[in-house]
């Protein structure tokens, strides 16, 4: 076969050429990209997940500004129930009109010797601060106090709590409560 009789078989099977052509293209095409098929995956598995989780955060973020509005809220309320602690006559104050409310008789309240945290130990927002006071009353007075110390206007963790007759009468005299507490503060 010869140059002209080539030509003239092309010219009469240009299909036939051409879809050869184009498979034997496709088919080199496919052997030498055959190999960067499992990092193509790789890369599509990696953007599959980055679309699911940018998915997930545009849809949690539409209460966003709420959700920090109730945030900042929240932190204004905790923040107005703590106390200072330099401010020592605010603090007792505290005491004195506990004792007011509840008609019992208050002995030395008192704020602790406030110790900062060592350089050390984790940093934290809020302080406790601790206190010593001596109540005197009849049982539901100072149960009354109690309460009234649990769910006042500030935090308020009792650590030890000792209750004894005043005197020698037991039955329905008054009773003195001793209290170690702390109350939630700021610096």
């Amino acid at each position: 076969m010869n140059n002209e009789e080539l030509v003239a078989f092309l010219r009469k099977n240009v299909i036939l050429v051409s879809c050869i052509v184009a498979s034997l293209g496709i088919g080199l095409l496919l052997y030498y990209r055959n190999d960067e098929l499992p990092d193509a995956e790789k890369v599509l598995g990696e953007r599959q997940k980055e679309g699911e989780l940018l998915a997930a955060n545009i849809e949690d973020s539409a209460d966003l500004k709420e959700q920090h509005a109730a945030l900042v809220a929240s932190n204004e309320a905790i923040t107005e129930r703590m106390i200072h602690v330099g401010q020592l006559a605010e603090n007792t104050g505290y005491f004195y009109r506990l004792e007011s409310d509840t008609g019992t008789k208050l002995s030395d309240p008192h704020q602790t010797p406030w110790n900062p945290p060592a350089k050390s130990a984790a940093k934290t927002n809020f302080t406790a601060i601790g206190f010593t006071l001596s109540a005197q009353g009849d049982y539901a007075q100072l149960i009354d106090l109690l309460r009234k110390l649990e769910n006042g206007e500030h935090y308020c963790r009792i650590t030890t709590c000792s209750l004894r007759p005043v005197g020698t009468d037991t039955r329905g005299g008054p009773l003195l409560m001793t209290l170690s507490l702390e109350l939630m503060g700021v610096q």
